[in-house]
């Protein structure tokens, strides 16, 4: 009877178990039935137990988080007789959080143990995937509607916006410390211009693998590292001494901040509602503006003031160009601490499975959102998000007796692995050609805007050089005995002079040139010297103390009994009383000043008139005004087609960023944008090579170049397709 009794329960337990995985499957085909119905209504899934009295069980189903009361008299709940305990579903599991249990449903796998799975083939399912992505997007844009646009949105703006001005202020920074850096450092010309090229590609660097690790790791701490690496590296850059090495930090500084632009965008896209997303992905453009107009007014209000200086000795110097880097660090560092307070996107956690810290994330928003509104009663009514097919996301390839070093460099391989998977992914169909159109107008937009942009100051420059060496005082065959110069000696060109038993003391030479001059009996004491040299000249007994003048500034000349004690090793800025260094950062000023119109203007009407003809509307209108540049044939004209332009090309930076933001899927969001962004650093480089070695020479060809360029991009820009109307994949 025992053994009779024994079978008997056990296929008790057997059918109980069956009928229970035949009321699941039903139910999960119920369930999808009425997401795609409430779906189209544009309202979300609820499931609410028929039975007051119960709580809701969460499993996961196809990807789907969903709720599992009881469903019909034949599916009871793991609290009845009958069920096994290793089939239980604990009720409650999550405190409130839709999640998922680790029950197994016939045909069904957890997360991370593709079984079912290893007998489809790939093709199938990237197809899985795609169809999973496809779901989520609708449903994603649904919850931001229901989540609202407020005070999370905004407070994520300004901490993202500190981070790109911190982009835009690296940019401006270059061309502000570079004569000073170069000056203060004795480059020669062979190494001038490598500043300017160095951080540029720097930059191109870490946009691509930032961008790319961003997509791996996530949008906030990677954001977090490359910012960290940026401010530690500037601040470094303003203490050291040689050249080579500020080369170097300047070099990892612009790797850092790379990283800031495909991050920014693609991490504030994704908790943007459709309708909102172009207006204000296009504000928060507007503190790269900001970003230029706080280097531009800092270098005015700080670098020539030379006397904001200190020095230990003659080998360290500490000028005011180096307060001027420190000060340029501050947003970076602002950003760094405000990002700290941020979550992660929670549109990235969802893409890699993370689906609670996904929700938690949502409703954080919602409430934030709901408070500010004064309505905190409001409920967060989302509790079932689909998850895309995660595939070989837990192949965990470590061992536990392995070294920490060879963990860490397999980590790092296998992420850069995965980088290089992630942008092979962006020349596949059906983005492969839309990466391709991108990256040619990010590459033509850079050329013609930074070609530019170093084009219009050196032209201004040469423009200043040439009227300054018009007002040069030349003195010829001068005999000049026993008279002490304690003054300052500039623009002035002395041939075939003959000073006899003179003194040059506390005195400064600027933009003067000896040629064929002799000196006899003279003695030079505290002279400082910029501009000037000694040409074919010749000293006899003459006696040098304290002094700049060296074998540089003596050229092809003879010194004959005459020595040179405690000379002053470094270059000497003394620039004190020259207002040349005003013009150059109020130009810069006003010229980052003139895109505010720009800025406004694409914001409001991002929207409205859409993406596409804003993007080819601008660099069409900019490409033609480089025409006007025919008659800039004095410095106000020129600071007036620079401000001209600027404010024309903006619009087209706008809405690039906006595009490339919205066309990619967010599995290569941050990859895709990465790359174009690099691209447009690598045309910066070349566009500052090409450009800057046309100043002085014509303007035939800087003029076409630009324009052909600019034109060209901006009919390839019209032939992308139109993301207005897109919700994020």
């Amino acid at each position: 009877m025992d053994e009779n009794r024994t079978s008997l329960v056990k296929g008790a337990k057997d059918i109980a178990k069956e009928a229970k995985r035949h009321a699941a499957k039903n139910l999960n085909k119920a369930v999808d039935r009425a997401s795609e119905e409430y779906s189209s209504q544009r309202s979300y899934n609820r499931f609410n137990n028929e039975n007051n009295g119960e709580e809701y069980n969460y499993q996961q189903q196809d990807g789907h988080y969903g709720g599992n009361g009881d469903n019909d008299d034949g599916a009871s709940s793991d609290a009845t007789e009958g069920h096994d305990d290793e089939d239980e579903i604990y009720e409650g599991e999550y405190q409130g959080v839709p999640g998922y249990s680790n029950g197994k449903p016939d045909g069904h796998v957890a997360l991370g143990e593709p079984v079912s799975d290893s007998l489809k083939s790939h093709k199938d399912l990237e197809n899985e995937r795609q169809a999973d992505e496809e779901e989520l997007a609708q449903q994603y844009e649904l919850i931001l509607q229901e989540c609202g646009h407020g005070r999370f949105q905004w407070q994520l703006y300004f901490v993202l916006g500190l981070a790109l001005m911190s982009d835009g202020v690296e940019v401006f920074v270059v061309g502000f410390v570079l004569p000073s850096a170069e000056t203060d450092m004795c480059v020669p010309n062979s190494g001038a211009g490598w500043l300017g090229s160095i951080v540029y590609l720097g930059m191109m660097v870490g946009a691509f693998f930032w961008g790319g690790l961003s997509d791996k790791v996530g949008r906030r701490q990677i954001l977090l590292i490359s910012l960290s690496v940026n401010g530690f590296f500037a601040f470094l850059s303003s203490f050291v001494q040689g050249y080579n090495m500020f080369l170097f930090c300047r070099m990892v500084s612009g790797f850092g901040i790379g990283g800031a632009v495909p991050i920014v965008f693609s991490f504030f896209a994704e908790v943007l509602a459709r309708e909102k997303r172009g207006e204000h992905l296009s504000w928060l453009c507007m503190f790269w503006m900001i970003g230029g107009i706080y280097a531009s007014a800092m270098a005015w209000a700080i670098i020539p003031h030379y006397g904001w200086s200190f020095s230990m000795g003659s080998a360290y110097q500490f000028h005011s160009w180096r307060v001027f880097v420190v000060v340029c660090a501050l947003p970076c560092v602002s950003a760094v601490v405000a990002l700290t307070f941020m979550p992660e996107s929670p549109r990235f956690y969802l893409e890699v499975g993370k689906h609670d810290e996904a929700w938690m994330v949502l409703k954080l928003i919602h409430d934030t959102n709901m408070r500010a509104r004064g309505e905190p009663e409001r409920v967060f009514t989302v509790n079932r998000i689909k998850i895309p097919k995660q595939l070989d996301e837990l192949v965990e390839m470590q061992n536990e007796s392995a070294n920490s070093v060879l963990k860490v460099l397999l980590k790092i391989r296998t992420e850069l692995k995965g980088i290089c998977v992630t942008f092979l992914k962006c020349f596949n169909s059906p983005v492969k050609e839309n990466t391709i159109k991108l990256a040619a107008v990010w590459f033509t937009l850079s050329f013609g805007y930074y070609g530019l942009s170093v084009w219009f100051p050196d032209v201004i420059k040469h423009l200043q050089a040439d009227e300054y060496a018009s007002r040069v005082k030349i003195h010829n065959n001068e005999r000049i005995e026993d008279f002490t110069f304690n003054f300052t000696l500039e623009n002035q060109i002395h041939r075939n002079g003959l000073f006899l038993n003179d003194r040059f003391i506390a005195m400064k030479f600027k933009a003067v040139t000896f040629v064929d001059s002799s000196f006899l009996n003279c003695y030079f004491e505290d002279v400082s010297s910029v501009g000037s040299f000694f040409k074919n000249c010749t000293f006899v007994d003459s006696f040098f103390y304290n002094t700049d003048i060296d074998d540089s500034k003596l050229i092809k000349s003879r010194v004959i009994n005459t020595s040179f004690h405690h000379n002053k090793t470094g270059c000497q800025v003394t620039f004190d009383d020259d207002y040349s260094a005003y013009w150059v950062y109020f130009v810069n000023f006003l010229g980052t000043l003139a895109v505010l119109p720009g800025n406004i203007i694409s914001a409001l009407l991002m929207d409205k008139i859409g993406r596409l003809s804003m993007l080819g509307g601008s660099m069409v209108l900019s490409g033609i005004s480089c025409f006007f540049l025919w008659f800039g044939t004095s410095e106000s004209m020129m600071i007036f087609m620079l401000c001209l332009y600027n404010g024309l090309s903006i619009s087209a930076w706008n809405s690039l960023d906006v595009i490339t933001a919205e066309l990619y899927p967010t599995d290569r969001r941050g990859t895709g944008f990465g790359f174009c962004n690099a691209m447009c650093k690598l045309a910066a480089v070349l566009g500052n090579l090409i450009f800057g070695s046309l100043v002085g020479i014509t303007k035939a060809i800087p003029i076409l170049l630009a324009s052909s360029v600019l034109v060209v991009g901006g009919l390839i820009g019209l032939r992308l397709p139109d993301t207005r109307s897109n919700v994020l994949m």
